[in-house]
């Protein structure tokens, strides 16, 4: 009698959870999703920070912060988002030209506004704003996309890419590039095209390479040989992996990274914490990161298969797939594969700006799904 009991007030607790969930518009395999990696996050950056407390509380009052505006963005109609778009796209243009013009600058770089209450990077808000300004020139027009529509998909683009890339700051402008051109990938962009733009990119690298600061190139160069410069510029990767290559399969594990907690590892706490999970957690921590990583992709990429027009589907689908960029980029700086270009690793990284524009991302996302058009009951 007891179990049966026990059992019917589970039932109600469910059904009374879902109904909250669906009346806040959030997907709970989606959010359980998030919430996993996000918890693992918390935890290896609770070594990573080492003494410094402070950095951990503060991370934790940014998720919340961030969670709150995934709520809130949840709510939004799809409608209005899609009214919102062109706004949001060229309030973004407006304040990059205002960092250009009177922006903070930190460690070499002009990349922040400073509003007195709160210092912010308006580099992130194009992270949405691109991809949402191309799926709404995109969603009124025939799919794949013509000549023309390429043309003029691209120019928005490029006019935000290259006044981030001017701060500098490469990473963002990569993301930023990425998750623009996604839209267009996924609005069914001919192969042809991807061939022309491949090979206008490899033209064009000859002049890129020129306009890279010295750092820059030095970066990539790195990437080539880093024993070249061993306690310089390749300083980072090769201690990147020597603390990933020490993690062996178990780890040493937690707090007990030689390299990360010695203090050998630099960036521990942001842009290289992947190397912190493979030292203290071994390759199953990488994996079992990987694996909520895909899962995140996974789902996020099936929701917006399900939205019910163009807008929301390409909006959905390029936010899915440039939070998989991101997973990309870091692990394959981390590990030596790609250039180091300060791209954090999403969810686990110390940030503020960057992480809540992750979770507003995904409440954009919760809330065109939500709009979708059900087959059934």
């Amino acid at each position: 009698m007891f179990d049966e009991m026990g059992a019917s007030r589970t039932r109600r607790t469910v059904t009374a959870t879902a109904r909250l969930m669906r009346a806040l518009h959030l997907d709970g395999m989606l959010l359980a999703g998030l919430a996993a990696v996000s918890c693992f996050g918390l935890f290896v950056l609770y070594s990573a920070a080492g003494d410094n407390t402070a950095l951990w509380f503060n991370q934790l009052a940014r998720f919340g912060i961030g969670i709150a505006v995934m709520i809130a963005l949840a709510q939004v109609p799809d409608h209005f988002l899609r009214m919102a778009a062109p706004a949001a796209y060229v309030l973004g243009l407006v304040l990059l030209a205002l960092v250009a013009a009177v922006g903070d600058v930190g460690k070499g770089a002009q990349r922040w506004l400073d509003l007195g209450i709160v210092r912010f990077q308006p580099s992130e808000i194009m992270k949405l704003a691109v991809p949402m300004m191309c799926a709404w020139y995109l969603h009124q027009r025939p799919l794949p996309p013509s000549a023309r529509d390429v043309i003029a998909v691209a120019f928005l683009i490029v006019v935000p890419v290259l006044l981030i890339a001017g701060q500098p700051d490469l990473g963002t402008a990569l993301l930023v590039a990425a998750a623009g051109f996604l839209v267009l990938v996924l609005g069914g962009l001919s192969p042809a095209y991807l061939v022309g733009a491949v090979a206008i990119v490899g033209a064009a690298v000859p002049l890129v390479w020129h306009l890279l600061h010295d750092y820059q190139r030095q970066r990539v160069l790195t990437l080539l040989d880093p024993q070249s410069d061993a306690l310089g510029a390749g300083y980072h990767i090769i201690q990147s992996q020597i603390a990933i290559g020490s993690g062996g399969i178990f780890g040493k594990g937690w707090t007990n990274g030689s390299q990360a907690q010695l203090e050998f590892l630099p960036e521990r706490s942001t842009d290289f914490i992947f190397a912190v999970v493979g030292e203290e957690l071994g390759l199953l921590g990488l994996l079992a990161l990987l694996a909520g990583y895909l899962f995140i992709v996974g789902r996020g990429l099936l929701m917006a298969n399900q939205c019910r027009d163009a807008f929301t589907r390409l909006t959905s689908g390029s936010i899915a797939l440039t939070f998989f960029v991101y997973v990309f980029v870091n692990a394959g700086m981390v590990t030596g594969l790609l250039p180091v270009v300060g791209v954090p690793l999403p969810l686990v990284s110390y940030g503020g700006t960057s992480l809540v524009t992750l979770l507003a991302g995904f409440g954009i996302l919760m809330s065109l799904y939500s709009s979708r058009k059900l087959l059934g009951p």
